[in-house]
């Protein structure tokens, strides 16, 4: 069997879960594919196939489905072609690039013109795989993709229908239901405006809001209803259209309709039309972020590199970098490429990569990663990876495919939109058919009224709001309890989590070094000891040095005067305090300078057992005292991981910290499983295989090096004091940085779901009771035919049911302050 290839392919016209089954089946049609889920949120199929399915078979398929894969256009300047057999090669390299839909290349202006599908490839990832073959490419800047596509101009353009609808569906409300809720209004309006000028006034107002702003509906719908797959936009047209035309009838022909039933309902028909314009703004907004946190990832990395050629400095940018050239890393620089340093020492914040706050020491043979930013020390390195082989890269891809991966909980309310609609519309023209058939003088005025009925009373707005409202008061009192959801479906993800995982640093602890520890050997003053060391570290620009002087602060020590600071990168340093030689740093750097052990070092045991970083200071090369540096676990944590055992959460930690450390943490805590010493990759990976057992993980983090792991949980969970990538991959974010807000989370998850349990269970009750009503059931036996008028008035008090219900959340208070 062939060996499968994946794409990643960007949507258009993806509104709900029945364009997603319609694009699926497109897909799985094509001879070859192997699976090709397709995620609604971000708009995006992940397609596994082999031969003979292609690019261009795959994008056939997904344009005759009405859901076209979008395509984008790169120019490439192509160096050291010299025939037609190197233009008839590249352009079949190019071609044979899944995700390439064509290929032209001209030898004269040494460029190549490549089509192909957004998202499934990018123009670095062309131009070094044309580059390897030994044709030096570069994609032109005004021509290549910069990343997911940024819907923040759809927002703009939804939130300007939706008020526009609002300004006009107002008036219509006003003048028509004010005068039921409050009589001596429909008196004033009557004897003012009139009822044939008010019927005009809702006429012009209801027309011009429906082929305004409602208009997507209708050029969505009914086409979408023409080809036998009606979806939302389809029953939204049908129940507008529905209410619209009833009214224009009952308004200029009203004898056409049996006596007593020629009334107009303009508003519902607006309403409903500004209600769900409003809901797709706010989905507009929420998908626009979904692309944020790659494009924060592509920005770490510098568009230009220092490049030495020949002995002189050259600014270059990064793309025309190539593996082996020597860049140059000034001091606070970010590093462009990966590369192995050549020249220099310096300590490198490698805080993306490992999400520790300690910089790295860089000296010759060490490697470098892009991104990361050198310190104050100067380095020269040769690049030994470039474009997608850089770790950068390779982390942007990890979240791509964990962003991309298709969740097990689809939206519930598409789910069921999707059977709905086709069976409200089937109920709807069998009550007209039965009418006609069997009902009396006059049966056609009868069956209007009763398919009109079914129609406005069964359109779904209470179900439509079921799910949206109750997220948006539960979200919003989050909010305010320090707990920000990104991704509605993260208040459904969680209720099914069995483990929460959490980063250690900045996460579990204060992710910035303090001095927990300052033991003297007999006969030392503590205080003088402590004076010397603050004065020397105060002269280094080692990140420990911070810790030691602020602690040195804390207990009102005055850093004292020394002279002839040496810092040796790694080790420690030396200097001078009143003709004294006081040395600093680990046991092992005290035996390379002769200093005998004394009993200072078997206590420093423990406190490594407690994960603090110990190392020493001697004078005049006599060991003197142990210092101890350690992050601090936050001071809610204890409570707050209690508090998620109760409910009978599995907890485990995953950090690249150092295993003895994590596992001193992890005791402290009584976590139940911690895996440490890992990169972003084997963080993502091992959460993948607790998922493989069955497991549905939350992953608590906040660097750069957990955007992987935060996108590939079912619940990422972001600490806000932490970097953006971790924010924009996660689900939800804790504002405040404390880990009360997990449990929380957990917490406004629960109510906020039975919440919305409660609300569709009215929704769907309201509908299999009235739809009969509404069809006629009880004319036979009691005369009785729901009149449209009532209709939209059950259908208005089903959806202040809802929303009065969602309010209630409001009043949720945070759990630990709930418990004794």
């Amino acid at each position: 069997m062939a060996a499968l290839k994946t794409l990643t392919l960007e949507l258009e016209n993806l509104s709900c879960a029945s364009c997603v089954g319609r694009a699926e089946r497109a897909l799985h049609a094509v001879e070859g594919v192997d699976t090709a889920p397709v995620n609604l949120a971000t708009e995006t199929a992940r397609v596994s196939f082999a031969a003979p399915a292609n690019t261009e078979s795959l994008a056939t398929a997904l344009d005759r489905a009405g859901y076209p894969a979008r395509r984008d256009t790169v120019v490439l300047d192509v160096f050291s072609m010299s025939c037609a057999a190197c233009v008839g090669r590249v352009e079949r390299m190019l071609k044979a690039t899944p995700g390439v839909l064509d290929a032209r290349v001209n030898l004269a202006s040494e460029r190549a013109f490549v089509t192909f599908l957004t998202g499934s490839v990018t123009p670095e990832a062309l131009s070094a795989k044309i580059t390897k073959a030994g044709f030096p490419t570069i994609p032109r800047a005004d021509s290549s993709t910069t990343g997911p596509r940024n819907k923040a101009d759809e927002a703009r353009v939804l939130k300007r229908k939706a008020l526009l609808a609002a300004a006009l569906t107002l008036p219509v409300l006003v003048i028509e239901m004010g005068g039921h809720l409050y009589p001596p209004f429909h008196h004033w309006v009557m004897h003012n405006i009139g009822q044939a000028t008010s019927h005009w006034l809702q006429l012009i107002m209801t027309t011009l809001v429906l082929f305004g702003p409602g208009r997507l509906f209708f050029a969505k719908g009914i086409p979408a209803l023409a080809h036998g797959a009606p979806e939302m936009n389809a029953l939204v047209a049908l129940g507008a259209s529905a209410a619209y035309l009833y009214s224009l009838v009952s308004m200029l022909v009203p004898v056409a309709l049996p006596p007593g039933t020629a009334n107009v309902y303009f508003e519902a028909a607006a309403v409903i039309v500004t209600l769900i314009l409003v809901g797709r703004w706010m989905e507009a907004r929420a998908k626009g972020r979904t692309g944020e946190a790659i494009r924060a990832l592509v920005e770490l990395a510098p568009d230009e590199a220092t490049v030495e050629v020949e002995g002189r400095m050259i600014t270059r940018p990064v793309a025309q970098v190539i593996t082996g050239e020597v860049i140059v890393i000034r001091p606070g620089e970010r590093v462009p490429l990966d590369a192995e340093v050549t020249e220099g020492e310096s300590l490198v914040d490698e805080s993306m990569i490992t999400g520790e706050p300690v910089p790295v020491a860089k000296t010759t043979g060490s490697a470098v990663t892009g991104g990361t930013v050198n310190g104050t020390g100067a380095l020269k390195a040769r690049v030994t990876a470039v474009g997608p082989d850089t770790m950068l890269s390779q982390i942007v891809r990890m979240v791509e495919d964990a962003q991309g991966a298709r969740l097990p909980i689809q939206a519930l309310v598409d789910r069921i939109t999707a059977v709905f609609v086709p069976v409200v519309i089937a109920v709807a023209l069998l009550t007209v058919a039965i009418w006609l058939s069997f009902g009396p003088n006059p049966a056609l005025g009868l069956a209007l009224v009763a398919g009109v009925s079914v129609l406005i009373i069964a359109c779904p707005c209470a179900m439509g709001l079921a799910t949206p409202t109750s997220i948006m008061v539960g979200t919003g009192r989050a909010a305010q309890l320090g707990v920000l959801f990104r991704q509605g479906d993260a208040l459904q993800a969680l209720q099914s989590v069995d483990v929460v995982a959490f980063d250690k640093t900045g996460t579990l602890t204060e992710g910035k070094p303090s001095l927990t520890s300052f033991k003297v050997d007999k006969g030392e003053d503590e205080n003088t000891l402590l004076a010397m060391i603050a004065g020397a570290e105060a002269q280094s620009e080692h990140p420990l040095a911070e810790a030691i002087l602020t602690g040195a602060k804390a207990r009102g020590i005055t850093p004292a005067k020394v002279e002839a600071v040496q810092s040796e990168t790694g080790f420690g340093l030396s200097a001078t305090v009143d003709g004294k030689r006081l040395l600093i740093g680990s046991q092992q750097f005290m035996a390379r300078e002769g200093v005998p052990l004394s009993d200072l070092v078997d206590r420093a045991d423990p406190l490594r057992g407690e994960g603090q970083t110990v190392f020493f200071a001697a004078v005049d090369g006599r060991l003197a005292a142990l210092i101890g540096v350690a992050d601090p676990v936050k001071t809610d944590t204890a409570r707050a991981l209690q508090a998620l055992h109760a409910e009978g959460k599995k907890l485990a930690m995953i950090t690249g910290d150092d295993p003895a450390t994590a596992a001193a943490i992890a005791d402290q805590l009584g976590l139940d499983h911690v895996v440490a010493g890992v990169i972003p990759g084997e963080k993502l990976q091992t959460i993948a295989d607790m998922q493989a057992k069955g497991q549905r993980v939350a992953f608590v983090g906040d660097g750069i090096n957990d955007a992987p792991a935060l996108a590939q949980a079912d619940v990422g969970i972001a600490i806000g004091t932490g970097t953006d990538v971790a924010i924009e991959a996660a689900d939800v974010v804790l504002s405040s940085g404390a880990l009360s807000g997990v449990v929380n989370a957990f917490d406004i998850s629960r109510r906020t779901m039975s919440n919305i349990r409660q609300n569709l269970f009215w929704a769907f009750g309201y509908n299999v009771a009235l739809v009969p009503v509404a069809a006629g059931v009880l004319y036979p036996l009691w005369g009785v035919l729901l009149s449209p008028m009532l209709g939209a008035g059950a259908m208005a008090a089903s959806s202040v049911l809802v929303l009065t219900n969602a309010l209630r959340l409001r009043f949720i208070r945070p759990v630990l302050e709930e418990r004794p």
